[in-house]
């Protein structure tokens, strides 16, 4: 009667360790994923800013020769 019981507990008991076990290492993954995610973002708009620089200097200076 209480073997499944024991069973049941026992594989409740050893998932709960190999779940903090698993947060234990998948935790800092994930903050370097996201880090790494935030700064290719960065980068990203970096290079819009730039671009968007360059090309509002161009529409600027292509105004200024036509006056």
């Amino acid at each position: 009667m209480l073997k499944p019981l024991v069973t049941l507990a026992a594989t409740g008991v050893v998932g709960l360790v190999l779940i903090k076990f698993l947060g234990m290492l998948l935790f800092p993954l994930l903050g370097v994923l996201l880090g790494f995610f935030l700064w290719a973002m960065k980068l990203a708009l970096i290079a819009a800013l730039i671009w968007w620089g360059f090309h509002l200097f161009k529409r600027w200076s292509e105004k200024g020769s036509e006056a």
